[in-house]
């Protein structure tokens, strides 16, 4: 059927990607995307209003009044559009089987994780991989069903965690993998014959945690390794890590880099000291296991030579519990 009519849920700038990539050859016919309201109201993270963009392009743009898609008003809306096919890309929340209801075909998403689906559902797989220092990621585009990540695989692409990716650059590789993922199954998708791989039903299901804002500071008693992953891992667009001084100002920390593990003259410095700073405002930090050197980073005020960084009582640090093999993702008892 090359007379499809085919849509992308989303709100990113990976959204608009994906369109424009879908475009060189096949056409779209609508974006269902969020307004600037409801993303703040949503704290939805690397928020790009595609709106004008959409339509100035010939894409019809629906706004749905609310991100979940439960609103009636929204459902209707989206059901006389008549999809047969869609695509799902910068939108974190579920399709409700009302409005999987409507597609002819169906609706289309990514999901991996470093041990692959089953194992990872849930909130900010690549954040998380890279948190726990996984060194690859298995990505599905899978087809929607009510359940949170639960559908059936279509097919799947492996790619690398390095040292130097931030949550960034793995949505980057992710977005491409998805439009590796539906070139390679174009003529299957567009006329629905296809094949699904279920989940293995053998294996039980994990699902890693929400994350939010406040879970983004730094702690300093921890080892350099972690510090690091974590800087990297909520990197913009996705807020930056943040740490407070002794003067008590907040620094959003966008950028560091493992200096070295030789500590230099600095050996008997407490960690979370700034023991030195460079001429261009770059900074090291005495860590555990090492130097911490900060690029790039913004506070109201310099930072000098001798500030420490402290964890105060009114914003502590809150931890995440963690399976019997040191990771994030947690079975379900549902």
């Amino acid at each position: 059927m090359e007379n499809n009519k085919i849509a992308v849920f989303g709100c990113k700038a990976n959204t608009r990607f994906l369109i424009e990539e879908l475009r060189k050859f096949t056409q779209v016919d609508f974006l269902v995307t969020i307004s600037p309201q409801v993303a703040e109201k949503n704290q939805v993270a690397d928020f790009m209003d595609l709106s004008s963009w959409a339509e100035k392009t010939g894409t019809k743009v629906y706004v749905s009044r609310s991100y979940s898609l439960k609103d009636i008003l929204d459902q209707q809306a989206i059901g006389e559009m008549r999809i047969d096919l869609a695509f799902v890309n910068g939108w974190q929340r579920l399709l409700p089987g009302e409005v999987l209801d409507t597609f002819s075909i169906g609706a289309f998403g990514m999901h991996g994780s470093a041990m692959n689906l089953p194992k990872g559902r849930g909130r900010s797989p690549m954040n998380w991989s890279i948190l726990e220092g996984r060194r690859y990621f298995y990505t599905n585009i899978f087809k929607y069903d009510p359940g949170v990540d639960s559908g059936g695989v279509l097919d799947t692409l492996k790619f690398q965690i390095l040292d130097t990716d931030t949550a960034e650059t793995m949505h980057y590789k992710n977005s491409l993998a998805m439009v590796s993922l539906i070139r390679l199954n174009w003529n299957r998708l567009k006329t629905g014959k296809f094949n699904l791989i279920p989940q293995k039903a053998h294996i039980k299901p994990t699902y890693y945690p929400k994350r939010n804002p406040r879970h983004n500071q730094i702690d300093f008693s921890e080892d350099i390794l972690g510090i690091e992953r974590l800087i990297r891992a909520v990197a913009p667009p996705f807020g930056g890590a943040y740490a407070y001084l002794d003067n008590g100002e907040k620094i959003i920390i966008n950028r560091a880099t493992i200096f070295d593990i030789n500590d230099f003259y600095f050996q008997g410095m407490d960690e979370g000291v700034v023991v030195m700073v460079w001429p261009t405002g770059k900074f090291l930090v005495k860590c555990l296991g090492g130097l911490l050197l900060v690029h790039d980073y913004k506070s109201v005020s310099e930072v000098h030579q001798g500030h420490m960084f402290i964890q105060l009582a009114e914003d502590p640090i809150e931890g995440f519990a963690r399976n019997r093999f040191g990771f994030f993702d947690m079975e379900s008892d549902e």
